[in-house]
């Protein structure tokens, strides 16, 4: 497989999928004769910063290639950490065409856009002659609990609540609500206070106040989320401190986090399995992530991977939201299963909903029929690389693999399959990285509870 000169050699290719290109392989083949540097800076809230040094060719028979490459290292940062201000050093001509293209018009005016209204600030790329330093702020969260606590668990399609004494659940409620088709944030408001009142209802007092959501939350506050989708502009001011209020206007003054749920599973998996660097991926609707840092620290980073990409390949399938080609969305989602079932000959009526035509290929796997195999080998290999490359970004010790694509046989097998392809392709990693599902532990420990140990106490 080539693009842009840069040939990709594999030795393990998706059976449904023969032109998909690892971003990972495509970049190393890149370097290897890339020798021009090449530095990329991008400011974040409260002056943080993810730096990168690397390599180009600089040359007019590679000018495609170093752009290609540069692009997507750029909108990988970008989601991986997030982000307003790209600084750029190294190559005036890569710098122009970074700039036309994160711009009103340009090819990535989602990202432009979507990233100037998370940070609330323009978004620019600019010409440096060096780039500035790295600097993080990674926090430590997680493992408080003593005293009363709630854990409050917002979801989709539910919300779960927990009152934590001592590290012991003493209550815990599941409500349906629909949050995600509601205009009026006073739903929200009252659905959340609600829940934390159900669960001060069984403790004698309230401590602390741990909040796992949906969406990109920074310093507790609602920068972006799904469960708002509804919610118009002009009333955004009463989302964007939307659990500060409910929590204050409940209990007063009490210590709260407000963090994004991805992390929270990712915390609950350094809980239950008692280690640190823990990379936890859900896939289910989208792909959603989250990390907890060598130290146990949630890093205040992104982790939006659904948007990071991991498909070099011309073809890719595109995301309608974002209108990018090549990214995780389509990979590890429900998404990735309804686009590999027709490959494999498995008609998906159009009159079912992406779940249920996810259900249709999940009891097709479950009777080991040979065509629903296909489409959970295939997602294997895509894990297997893709997880290569998220080694590389986060060099993570273990990944946590959770949602509804993980369930059953086809999550058995996607598992088995990915760590097949890296003990293959990239054998110096395979014992520094450890794939695995959520065992019973993990399932004791939940959601909720791992919230409710977020903030330290008074």
């Amino acid at each position: 497989m080539k693009r842009f000169g840069v040939e990709v050699l594999l030795k393990n290719i998706p059976c449904l999928d023969q032109e998909f290109m690892p971003i990972a392989r495509f970049n190393r083949t890149f370097l290897e004769s890339a020798k021009k540097p090449f530095s990329i800076a991008v400011e974040r809230a409260d002056g943080q910063m993810a730096t990168c040094h690397t390599f180009i060719h600089g040359s007019e028979e590679m000018y495609a290639a170093d752009c290609y490459y540069i692009e997507r290292l750029v909108k990988t940062i970008l989601w991986m950490k997030g982000g307003f201000k790209v600084y750029v050093a190294g190559d005036e001509k890569v710098y122009e065409y970074l700039s036309s293209t994160y711009n009103a018009g340009g090819q990535q005016e989602f990202d432009w856009d979507y990233m100037a209204g998370i940070f609330e600030k323009p978004f620019e790329v600019v010409l440096v002659d060096a780039v500035p330093e790295a600097k993080d702020d990674p926090k430590a969260m997680g493992g408080h609990l003593e005293g009363c606590r709630i854990g409050f668990d917002a979801g989709g399609s539910d919300r779960k609540v927990s009152a934590v004494i001592d590290g012991e659940t003493v209550y815990s409620e599941e409500v349906v609500w629909f949050p995600k088709v509601n205009s009026d944030p006073d739903y929200h408001y009252e659905g959340i206070v609600s829940a934390l009142k159900s669960a001060a209802e069984h403790m004698p007092r309230v401590d602390a106040v741990g909040v796992s959501s949906a969406g990109i939350y920074i310093n507790n506050r609602t920068m972006s989320a799904s469960l708002f989708l509804q919610v118009p502009k002009e009333l955004n001011h009463k989302v964007k401190d939307i659990y500060i209020r409910a929590i204050t206007d409940t209990f007063g003054d009490v210590p709260y986090s407000v963090i994004n749920d991805g992390d929270v599973s990712a915390l609950a998996g350094a809980m239950s399995l008692g280690e640190n660097s823990v990379l936890g991926i859900a896939m289910g609707t989208s792909e959603a992530v989250g990390y907890v840092d060598n130290e146990g620290r949630i890093t205040g980073w992104l982790n939006e991977l659904a948007f990071v990409p991991v498909d070099a390949a011309p073809d890719a399938m595109r995301d309608e939201w974002s209108g990018d080609i090549g990214c995780g969305v389509k990979y590890f989602s429900q998404d990735s299963v309804i686009k590999l079932a027709p490959r494999a000959g498995i008609e998906l009526s159009e009159n079912l909903s992406p779940a249920e035509k996810l259900k249709v290929v999940q009891k097709l796997m479950a009777e080991d029929d040979e065509r629903a195999i296909k489409v959970y080998d295939s997602i294997g290999v895509y894990l297997g690389h893709t997880l290569a490359y998220y080694f590389e970004l986060y060099g993570c010790k273990h990944v946590l693999l959770l949602g509804r694509v993980m369930s059953g046989k086809g999550g058995d097998l996607i598992l088995q399959r990915a760590k097949a392809v890296i003990a293959d392709e990239y054998p110096e990693i395979a014992d520094k990285i450890n794939p695995t599902l959520p065992d019973e532990k993990f399932r004791r420990v939940g959601q909720s509870m791992a919230a409710a140990s977020l903030p330290e106490g008074k």
